[in-house]
């Protein structure tokens, strides 16, 4: 399967690569927001992060303060759920990508397996990629490189 291309069991469609850029730089200069209702998985989704070099990581409780944030903070890569309170993950993905400033952030989605339509509106708003819940570091680190570009 290619880089750009998502399959979710009876889905497979193509998703926007992020843009084309330079070499993939050092994993410490790229400033990470990951966003999940769940501190659990938040906090997993940080150490993985960081256990793979990534030291600008910050965390938000769902969208709207995940965006509040971004309009204050440089943010390179978004890893979000799906599903939350106050703002869902596909309102921040259709807010990043209406957005001139932010739509050319990375957007990696967090989702769980039964959630095949709303993967679908996710491929529809301009996600890079999607990582279904439940994921090994090394799943993660796949997804991430497809988006920012692999790393060392």
């Amino acid at each position: 399967m290619a880089n750009n291309s998502l399959d979710f069991g009876d889905i497979t469609a193509e998703v926007r690569p992020a843009p084309k850029r330079a070499p993939a730089p050092a994993p410490s200069s790229i400033a990470i927001l990951v966003v999940d209702d769940q501190k659990s998985i938040r906090s997993l989704v940080v150490e993985c992060l960081r256990g793979l070099g990534y030291t600008r990581v910050a965390e938000c409780e769902d969208g709207q303060e995940a965006f509040e944030y971004m309009q204050r903070q440089t943010v390179h890569m978004v890893i979000s759920d799906l599903n939350m309170p106050r703002m869902t993950g596909l309102e921040l993905l259709a807010a990043v990508r209406a957005s001139p400033r932010l739509k050319g952030v990375g957007f990696l989605m967090l989702t769980s397996r039964g959630e095949i339509e709303l993967v679908r509106q996710a491929i529809q708003l301009g996600v890079n990629n999607y990582l279904t819940k439940p994921f090994a570091m090394g799943d993660l680190k796949k997804k991430v490189d497809s988006v920012l570009g692999p790393s060392a």
